[in-house]
């Protein structure tokens, strides 16, 4: 499908969905919300996708939103900016972390606002190491929005949490990879060598297995430890049923090479 704003292509698995404004860092607007939501739509219904790999066209991954498609002239009404959040930001940050397949974000330069805030709801984040994450939004008078109140706390602390919030500040890649915002920092020639390779293994793995993984560790945070005892038990008992684990097993005993179906 031909999209304007995001390109989107399938690949030994793989589905990369590339923002494609460059001439606003990839900002977002209206027409590239609908678009993603529709390729989102088929990654999430095509069986023969097992990983999502998201980056940004140009010279940035994503700059937020487009301000531009927010203009308030003197005299007119407020925009009720919740309306965008609840149809757009929101859904878009829920179907990331829900999603039952391996999502990699390759941060290809700045990640602000909104953007930065995606990226950080993928599962797995590489960053190229000249690109920078900054939130951006009490510059405008905002808070963090597209879960960044709940992310950024539970991922590098109150104290650093508040500081990016509140300051607004660049936080360069390899900070970030120190800090434990992101998982990797790459060198930005070999940026998407590597988010292509480690998407293509992840999409060869039992998918099935790491989207119960996914699962177990995003609800950490809000269970005790016997409720999460107890979801471990859960889900460990769907990953025994799947074709996965008895292919793994055999291949195991077999010595030879599983080929996992991510069922």
């Amino acid at each position: 499908m031909s999209y304007n704003t995001i390109l989107f292509q399938v690949r030994d698995g793989v589905a990369t969905l590339t923002l494609n404004r460059p001439e606003s860092l990839n900002s977002f607007n209206t027409e590239m919300h609908g678009e993603i939501r529709d390729a989102l739509k088929q990654v999430k219904q095509d069986r023969a996708i097992r990983c999502l790999l998201l980056t940004g066209a140009g010279r940035g991954f994503c700059a937020g939103q487009d301000l531009n498609d927010r203009a308030v002239a003197p005299g007119e009404a407020m925009p009720d900016l919740s309306l965008s959040i609840k149809q757009n930001y929101n859904p878009l940050v829920r179907t990331l972390t829900t999603l039952d397949k391996p999502v990699i974000c390759a941060v290809n330069g700045v990640a602000a606002g909104a953007g930065a805030n995606l990226a950080l709801a993928c599962d797995i984040v590489l960053a190229a190491r000249s690109a920078n994450f900054i939130q951006g939004f009490s510059k405008i008078g905002l808070i963090p929005d597209s879960g960044g109140t709940w992310t950024l706390p539970r991922l590098v602390g109150r104290a650093r949490a508040m500081g990016m919030a509140m300051l607004s500040g660049k936080l360069p890649a390899e900070q970030a990879a120190q800090w434990g915002l992101i998982w990797q920092v790459v060198d930005d020639d070999q940026l998407m060598s590597e988010a292509n390779t480690l998407a293509t293994h992840l999409a060869s793995q039992p998918t099935k297995g790491l989207a119960l993984t996914k699962r177990a560790i995003n609800a950490a945070g809000g269970n005790s430890l016997e409720q999460q005892l107890e979801l471990e038990c859960d889900l460990q008992y769907i990953a025994g049923c799947s074709h996965d684990y008895r292919e793994g097993v055999a291949a195991f005993v077999g010595k030879r090479k599983p080929e996992f179906k991510g069922e």
